[in-house]
């Protein structure tokens, strides 16, 4: 007597491109996450409706929760802020600087920022999230 195995057809999945495939998605992931997101201070902006643009050369005032000062990501104390302002911006015709202003701070904090920009007529711009 005979007897007759059955063959059962088995499906299969070739992954071996996946693995090609994933490294490429991270290293894509990867590059894109440093390139979205150039400044390394966490700050909570306040929100506006409408937003405008500057074409200029940009120096970012930021003042995070702690109240600490920072200028182009360098750190500065509140005492010389007035003073490191003046060199910074010494030879350049309407200076301009984009404040970068934690929204959990006090408007009295804000206002000594802007009044600082006033003293030396700097134009100061509020940033602001969507």
């Amino acid at each position: 007597m005979k007897l007759r195995r059955k063959r059962k057809f088995a499906a299969e999945v070739a992954t071996s491109s996946l693995n090609d495939i994933m490294f490429f998605l991270l290293l894509f992931f990867l590059i894109i996450s440093t390139v979205a997101n150039p400044n390394v201070i966490k700050l909570l902006l306040p929100k506006a409706s409408s937003s405008q643009q500057l074409s200029k050369k940009q120096v970012t005032l930021s003042v995070d929760a702690n109240k600490q000062y920072f200028i182009d990501k360098q750190p500065v104390s509140s005492e010389n802020l007035e003073e490191e302002l003046k060199t910074i911006m010494t030879g350049i015709d309407e200076p301009t600087i984009v404040v970068r202003f934690d929204k959990t701070l006090s408007v009295q904090d804000l206002v000594d920022v802007l009044q600082t920009g006033a003293k030396l007529n700097i134009k100061m711009v509020m940033a602001t999230s969507k």
